[in-house]
């Protein structure tokens, strides 16, 4: 069993952003995070997720995915991603992220857990931190092309 944690963050929603992310199989453990210099919240919430699965070394996985995003659980957990699918993700926003995550996420067995944010989660408050972190680092932000490119029309 993999246990995967993230959260996003953004200064401003769009603003500077980052996201962290824990990877927890018995022994082995892994931080990973990055900034970007102009995102959204739910963006950073929902790449979170994206690098975490991304991150796992095969196909076929079970992984459980801590997260305090209603955004991210609700649209999948009450399966409203696969209708936007249908539709082209017409008059949704994150269509590039949606699609990252669909293709990773059909690759594993993976159930989400929501957690309450900032509520001394050890997990999600690490998470917080990773990302705040990556977020205010300026002199490693890397930039949200498809975001920049619309400025948040997708």
């Amino acid at each position: 069993m993999i246990e995967i944690y993230t959260d996003g963050a953004a200064s401003g929603n769009p603003g500077p952003g980052g996201y962290g992310v824990i990877l927890r199989s018995g022994a082995h453990y892994k931080e990973i995070s990055a900034g970007f210099r102009l995102t959204t919240n739910n963006r950073m919430e929902l790449l979170a997720v994206i690098v975490g699965l991304n991150a796992l070394k095969s196909p076929g996985q079970q992984v459980t995915v801590f997260s305090d995003s209603k955004y991210v659980i609700d649209s999948v957990e009450k399966k409203w991603v696969f209708g936007w699918l249908k539709t082209g993700f017409k008059g949704k926003k994150n269509k590039d992220l949606w699609m990252q995550f669909l293709n990773i996420y059909r690759q594993h067995t993976v159930n989400f857990v929501w957690i309450k944010g900032h509520n001394n989660h050890p997990e999600n408050e690490r998470c917080d931190v990773l990302a705040v972190a990556a977020s205010k680092n300026k002199a490693a932000l890397a930039i949200d092309a498809e975001f920049e490119a619309t400025k948040g029309a997708i």
